[in-house]
């Protein structure tokens, strides 16, 4: 793997400040994954360092995030703490993360609709915060949204006043602190630091207590038959979820460094880093947008900046472990605010009034699924409904097309043949690809929009360039009105790609004619009005095969 030392400089103040800013982050979600701040840290440290060293965009820094966090702790609460199979869940979206690479699924992730995507991150954040009131207030609130808000009213009849200034202490620190002192001390890191200090000087609060220090143990892949369905389904959504957390930061990515990253490398990469991480006992991570943007900012430029900054993590856990011990829960549960106040999408929630009521509508389901039933629920009903709301856009597109029957042609000769007819000649132009939405409408509108005394129907494809199996049993329903009402049908303007699904789906021989132009159509149409036989007109294409 080819490492470009080029940006040396820049790679390693990136890669080290990275580190810095990654360090509290790692504690307090490593802490609210229900695995403990070691877990967060070995966690940023694997998936930080193999994303980088195998994934496609060189800037990017990876590590635990509060999306991967929000699964885990609800895995951790459905498992009852069997660290076992939550890590075995982790190798296995590690996995399933490489296999999204190797088959491409990572330009597909890229189509999700943004109100889906601003619905599951705002809910996610929203979690969050949700998860940090009880530890804020100084109390181990249970796991669980629900859970959470459930026992809210009792943590707010017992409130720790310690605990909750030194949580709004943090979040203020995290909130306002100054670029000026931001470029030497990262605001979360500030935040932990002056929090733990007061706190040492004050009544007693809970606190992270003895952290082990030194090497991981290895923890391999376990199987418990009564929890797989459970483990399977948490990897799955580990591995999704990990997989557009990721895809995003790259985008964003991209447009600092004006660069493409390669979206199913990347994923190979993080799928390597997951599997690393879960193996070794470590949470499960993506592409971290705040870490990255401070990366890029720093000076790093290469896949050696995320390498650095797993370096110095590994030197705190080494070394500086034991300083952790007195950090306070409620000044980590501080932190955790900010990062989820900061994944909410205020800036789509701000606008949202002037786009269209659906999308907004759409991404508030979203949203209250994510935060009341589950994520892999939420994203998945958000993109039926949005392709759903988009397939009946396009349809009703092509219906309108459809209800355009021409009166008059731009073209000389069409208009002059449609005069011949004296209004006996029907033309139904379709435009675009025809498609299953617009299908079941497409007899009823045909119905509406014939005229009374007329004696030819004329269908024009000639400006579609495909159709599928719906709208060719639509086309069929057409034609079986068509000369059930005694009318003559001519078809005229196929390609060969419509041809091939019309002639398996209706057979070879639907139409009293196939004509290749629309003129064409339109002269025999005037020449059977005008009183010649149809058996004396000649067939230039006897069937559509």
């Amino acid at each position: 793997m080819k490492i470009d030392f080029s940006h040396l400089r820049g790679d390693l103040t990136g890669g080290i400040t990275a580190g810095v800013v990654a360090l509290p982050l790692a504690l307090a979600l490593g802490v609210a994954s229900g695995l403990g701040p070691l877990a967060g840290l070995y966690g940023a440290i694997a998936v930080g360092f193999f994303a980088a060293l195998f994934g496609g965009t060189p800037s990017q820094i990876s590590g635990p995030t509060g999306p991967m966090v929000v699964v885990l702790a609800g895995l951790f609460a459905s498992l009852s703490g069997n660290v076992e199979l939550i890590f075995t869940a982790i190798i296995l979206a590690g996995i399933f993360q490489v296999i999204f690479g190797i088959i491409g699924v990572g330009q597909y992730i890229r189509l999700v609709p943004y109100p889906v995507i601003s619905g599951f991150m705002t809910g996610i954040g929203a979690i969050i915060i949700i998860l940090q009131l009880g530890p804020i207030m100084g109390h181990d609130s249970p796991g669980g949204t629900i859970g959470a808000l459930s026992y809210l009213p009792q943590a707010l009849s017992n409130i720790n006043f310690v605990a909750l200034g030194l949580g709004a202490l943090a979040l203020l620190i995290a909130l306002k602190w100054p670029a000026k002192f931001g470029k030497y001390i990262p605001g979360p890191l500030a935040a932990l630091i002056i929090g733990t200090l007061i706190s040492l000087l004050l009544a007693e609060v809970p606190v992270l207590g003895a952290i082990p220090s030194g090497l991981p143990s290895l923890h391999l892949p376990v199987y418990e038959q009564s929890q797989a369905f459970l483990v399977l389904e948490a990897a799955f959504i580990l591995a999704v979820l990990g997989a557009i957390d990721s895809l995003l930061t790259s985008l964003v990515a991209d447009n600092m460094t004006r660069t493409r990253h390669e979206s199913n490398k990347e994923l190979i990469g993080q799928g390597v880093g997951n599997a690393v991480a879960g193996l070794f006992g470590g949470i499960a991570g993506a592409g971290a947008t705040m870490r990255t943007v401070v990366n890029i900012r720093s000076g790093g430029k290469t896949k050696l900046s995320g390498m650095v900054h797993s370096l110095v993590l590994v030197a705190v856990v080494l070394g500086l472990s034991p300083l952790a011990a007195n950090i306070p829960h409620a000044v980590l549960a501080g932190i955790l605010v900010k990062v989820g106040l900061d994944i909410v999408d205020w800036r789509y929630i701000k606008r949202a009034h002037n786009g269209p009521r659906w999308d907004f509508a759409l991404m508030i389901l979203v949203l209250g699924l994510t935060v009341f039933v589950d994520l892999i629920t939420a994203v998945g009903v958000g993109v039926v409904l949005a392709a759903l709301a988009y397939v009946r856009q396009i349809a009703q597109l092509q219906i309108a097309q459809l209800k355009a029957i021409p009166k008059f042609s731009s073209n000389p000769e069409e208009q002059a043949l449609l005069e011949k007819g004296h209004g006996k000649v029907n033309i139904f132009n379709f435009a675009g690809p025809l498609s299953f939405g617009a299908a079941a409408d497409l007899g009823h509108h045909v119905r509406q929009n014939v005229k009374p005394g007329s004696e030819v129907l004329i269908l024009d494809f000639s400006r579609i360039p495909a159709m599928d199996v719906s709208a060719a049993m639509a086309v069929d329903t057409i034609i079986a009105d068509t000369k059930a009402s005694g009318k003559l049908l001519y078809i005229c303007g196929m390609n060969a790609e419509v041809k091939d699904v019309l002639v398996a789906i209706i057979g070879d021989k639907p139409a009293d004619f196939e004509c290749d132009t629309l003129i064409e159509a339109l002269e025999k149409s005037v020449l059977v009005i005008e009183g010649t036989p149809q058996s004396k007109l000649t067939q230039p294409s006897d069937a559509l095969s």
